[in-house]
């Protein structure tokens, strides 16, 4: 985000207060080394995402983080827009958030893990025990970059980003 956004200094981040309190703590440790003002944005069900933003706009967010969960990743379509509407650039995860109308997504390639977890059940049904197989973490990552709704934010996102990235939306 900051690559994107250089001036940031203020990110509000969107959680989901049900399951996704270690993610926002994880979020609070690395905003606080990047010297990073979060203001945290909790949500419980999708009847909250209007008040949610409002409380962003009031306290003068200049992006939001959006954190995972089955929640927010079904509302993306309307956190999307809402982002828009109140001129907010956005982060998050997963890809599919840039494809729905969201600035700006950085993580695992989850078509590569899909592959992976039909690997370890193809392991587990020729007799190994899961307690044996090792955990493992993404191994791909992906850059996606909304530049219709970099745009429509008004902001120039520098070539040397989008040429790093592994999917530009035009």
């Amino acid at each position: 985000m900051r690559e994107a956004v250089p001036t940031i200094s203020r990110l509000g981040v969107l959680w989901d207060a049900t399951i996704g309190a270690v993610q926002f703590q994880a979020t609070e440790v690395a905003a606080r080394d990047a010297r990073i003002e979060l203001h945290s944005l909790p949500i419980q069900r999708a009847g909250d995402l209007d008040s949610v933003f409002n409380s962003a706009v009031s306290g003068r967010v200049e992006g939001m983080v959006i954190l995972s969960s089955p929640l927010i990743n079904v509302e993306r379509l309307h956190i999307a827009d809402l982002a828009l509407k109140n001129r907010l650039p956005t982060i998050s995860l997963f890809t599919e958030f840039p494809k729905s109308g969201a600035l700006l997504a950085y993580g695992p390639n989850l078509p590569d893990m899909y592959g992976r977890a039909a690997s370890y059940v193809d392991r587990v049904l020729k007799g190994a025990k899961a307690s044996d197989l090792p955990i493992e973490r993404p191994t791909r990552f992906e850059l996606v970059i909304n530049l219709k709704t970099a745009k429509a934010l008004g902001l120039d996102v520098p070539p040397l980003l989008q040429q790093r990235a592994d999917e530009v939306i035009e």
